[in-house]
């Protein structure tokens, strides 16, 4: 397997450091461990988005969701009551009921605005909104050095 080291990215980059610890994390984890369970990532509008997450066998409260910082964390527990059931013998298990926990970085300015389980599969939706301070402005262009001063004094 090769490696790929991003040292010469932190040496010449300023203010890119959560890009490239994020390269560095995404580069470095493990694929196996990362494929239980599949999940699509899908943009419904101009700033919207929806995580969806096959999570078939879990009921609502067996399932966690938490937004912290720039994550997205869902994870999901069997509970002793659910995982032994009533006196039922398994011939065969396909259905993967195992825990997982699964996060997702997050953009600036995104966050969740809700969920709901339907048909076993965990819809997230995700809105970007960036702040007024944030989003580009016009510049009024005024004749003469006299707007510029005026500006310096107030």
């Amino acid at each position: 397997m090769r490696t790929i080291d991003l040292t010469p990215l932190y040496r010449s980059s300023v203010g890119f450091d959560r890009m490239a610890n994020l390269m560095d994390s995404m580069l470095s984890a493990d694929g196996a461990a990362q494929s239980y369970p599949p999940y699509n990532i899908e943009k419904t509008g101009d700033d919207a988005y929806r995580i969806t997450v096959a999570v078939a066998g879990f009921a609502e409260d067996e399932i966690s969701i938490e937004s912290k910082e720039s994550e997205l964390v869902i994870s999901a527990a069997k509970t002793e009551k659910s995982a032994n059931g009533d006196d039922r013998t398994m011939l065969y298990r396909g259905i993967a009921e195992r825990s997982f926990e699964r996060r997702f970085k997050l953009a600036d300015h995104v966050r969740a605005t809700g969920a709901k389980l339907e048909n076993g599969l965990l819809h997230v939706e995700l809105v970007r909104e960036v702040p007024e301070a944030l989003k580009p402005r016009k510049i009024a262009i005024s004749a003469g050095s006299a707007a510029i001063e005026d500006a310096r004094v107030s």
